[in-house]
This record gives structure tokens, C-alpha cells and sequence, in this order.
């Protein structure tokens, strides 16, 4: 069984200690090291090519904002799940425009850190309900200010790649949306694959969250 790499960023020993335990005990997750700062981080993304990093967000040196956009530039398959106690959206914002694919809390449960960690590596997202709210909302405001129709001229968006948008932004896996819309997993992939192209995004929450901003979807206001 091919195991997901893990590297563990953070500058509390007993954190790192913590985390590493906890995943240690997961038969198809690998811890491949440890950082304490952000620059640290960057370093050992450099050698060890994990497949995701828990990034804490307030770090000496290099904090994990800039540590994850440095990572995201050099290697954008290697998913971030940003760890923090703050939930203030410049947090949020900063994080989601560096690249991060996940954003939880601290005081997450163990299971969410661990779901995060393996949807990150299905090339999904996970991110903590709280904070998920708060980007959303911020973004759907400043969605309602500009046109849908030229959003969409813009980034030449079909009409079908527009409704699996809006699937993805409600955190739909490939197989509900085939399974939604009647079609092959191979063909949302293929979907999914040419809205990050079109949208020049590399992953499912930064095409949700574009897609929002620049208001070619709007959320559902009961929700």
C-alpha cells in the first residue's frame, strides 16, 4: 500500500511530537520529518517531497504563510494544511491566496486532521466549518458586486463546466458530481481538469473560491 508523506511544520516540539504520534498510528500515512520554522519547512519540502504538509501558521524566521506560497511555487502537487488557533480572516485570506488546500484549527479533532490529510491527498480540500463561513461569506459579498456574465466571458467556462464548478464549491468528490449529473467519473475529472486550466488554479479550493470572488457562482443564501 502506497503510503501519503507527511512533514510536520510547526514550532512547538510538543505539537510536532503530538501530531506525529497521532499520524504514526495511521497504516497508510508516513511521517517523513519534522520543521520548526517556516524556512525550515521550505528546506525540508526541498528534500523530502511530501505529498502534504501540516503548516502551523505563526512560526520564527518564516511564518506559514510565506513558507506555504514559496512551497506552492516550487512544488504545486504538494497539498498544505494550515494549522492555527486564529480564525481572522486575514489569516484566511492570506493562507487560501499562498495555496493552502486545507485550513483547521487546533483544536480540531484528531480525525479531522487525519480526513484533512487524506483528502488533500485525493486532490480535495478540508476546511475547518468556522473558517470555510467566513471565506465564503467575505467572498460571496464581493461577488455580488461585479457581473456574472462577463466573469464567465472572461474565462471562457461552459455552461457544464459552470454546474461542476458550483458541485466542487460545495465540496462534492468527483464521484458525487458523476454521480449527480449522470456522467463518468472520467469525465468530471476531465471537467475539473480544465476548469483549474481555465481558472489558472491548482487545486479544488482556490477554484471554489475564485469562482466566488469573481462571481461566477454565488452561494445559496440558506445555507
Amino acid at each position: 500500500m502506497e503510503k501519503i508523506k507527511v512533514l510536520i511544520a510547526d514550532d512547538h516540539r510538543v505539537v510536532r511530537e503530538g501530531l506525529a504520534a497521532i499520524l504514526k498510528t495511521k497504516e497508510d500515512i508516513h511521517v517523513l520529518g519534522e520543521a520548526q520554522d517556516g524556512m525550515e519547512a521550505v528546506e525540508k519540502a526541498r528534500a523530502l517531497l511530501p505529498d502534504v504538509i501540516l503548516m502551523d501558521v505563526s512560526m520564527p524566521r518564516m511564518g506559514g504563510v510565506e513558507a506555504t506560497r514559496q512551497i506552492k511555487r516550487e512544488f504545486p502537487h504538494i497539498g498544505v494544511v494550515a494549522l492555527t488557533m486564529y480564525e481572522e480572516q486575514q489569516y484566511i485570506f492570506d493562507l487560501v491566496r499562498a495555496g493552502a488546500t486545507g485550513y483547521l484549527l487546533k483544536d480540531s479533532e484528531s480525525s479531522q486532521i487525519v480526513a484533512a490529510i487524506r483528502a488533500i491527498y485525493r486532490g480535495e480540500s478540508l476546511i475547518h466549518p468556522s473558517v470555510a463561513s467566513k471565506i465564503l461569506a467575505e467572498f460571496s459579498l464581493m461577488a455580488q458586486k461585479k457581473g456574472k456574465k462577463s466573469a464567465w466571458a472572461e474565462h471562457d467556462l461552459t455552461e457544464r463546466e459552470i454546474t461542476v464548478l458550483r458541485l466542487v464549491a460545495d465540496g462534492k468528490t468527483n464521484k458525487e458530481i458523476a454521480n449527480s449529473l449522470d456522467l463518468s467519473e472520467k469525465t468530471v475529472k476531465n471537467h475539473v481538469r480544465n476548469i483549474f486550466h481555465k481558472l489558472q488554479v491548482y487545486d479544488r479550493t482556490q477554484a471554489a473560491i475564485l469562482a466566488i470572488r469573481k462571481g461566477l457562482i454565488e452561494l445559496d443564501p440558506k445555507r
